[in-house]
């Protein structure tokens, strides 16, 4: 009599998820364990360990550091998008209210995006890994700021028909933004700390005021004090 087959593993079952749920681990590990030790620094025996798993289970899901590194990068800019996309359908979309409008998307953008644990992770890892190993950060060029810039030039392309905005660049008028948006909070953010709502807001409504005076367009005379000024200049 033969003996009845073991049941085999459904998919979706308790070995798929157990090995998710081991990558989300490595790839929170590791990335704890870069910023905290530099690419260089960075041991896959000490990702492992704070991972709780085994050095050969790292390897079997990333072959190599340099992979598992890049796949960190992915990870959080994945995650960073996500949340870039969801702020970026809050972009005002008519000029009634402009200055406060623009005041709150920007500290919403800088709350949610750039203050925010992975945007500070980020950034950290820019500055300290940036220079020695550019190449592992060509995902990071191609899907982070540039990406960023595009959106938000195409929001202001599209803002300028309906609010009085006088923009002949809208690629550099979206670099600006952000270049001022975040001065105020550069300092800050590179010592680690976090901005409070107040601090947010302040940096926010200086910076909107100063990209209006070199964007805003004037109101439009009315038709009397056209005249009047014609009259005046006689």
């Amino acid at each position: 009599m033969k003996k009845p087959k073991a049941p085999q593993p459904k998919p979706g079952g308790p070995t798929q998820k157990g090995q998710c749920a081991k990558r989300v681990s490595i790839l929170d590990a590791a990335a704890e364990v870069f910023c905290r030790e530099g690419f260089a620094g960075a041991s896959i025996d000490e990702i492992a360990m704070e991972a709780c798993v085994s050095r050969q289970t790292v390897y079997n899901h990333y072959r190599e550091k340099e992979t598992l590194f890049m796949a960190v990068v992915q990870d959080i800019l994945d995650r960073a998008n996500a949340a870039l996309f969801t702020i970026l359908a809050t972009f005002p979309d008519n000029g009634d209210n402009l200055e406060d409008d623009l005041t709150a998307f920007a500290v919403r953008l800088n709350k949610n995006c750039v203050c925010n644990h992975d945007g500070k992770f980020i950034r950290k890892l820019v500055q300290t890994e940036g220079e020695r190993y550019p190449h592992l950060f060509a995902i990071w060029r191609q899907q982070g700021p540039g990406k960023i810039g595009t959106a938000l030039a195409a929001l202001f392309a599209r803002l300028s028909h309906v609010a009085r905005l006088d923009i002949d660049d809208f690629d550099l008028a979206a670099t600006q933004f952000l270049a001022l948006v975040n001065a105020d909070l550069q300092m800050t953010s590179f010592f680690g700390g976090t901005p409070t709502d107040a601090e947010l807001e302040k940096s926010a409504r200086a910076a909107v005021r100063t990209f209006l005076r070199a964007y805003g367009r004037p109101p439009a005379r009315e038709a009397g004090d056209i005249e009047e000024l014609r009259r005046e200049t006689a």
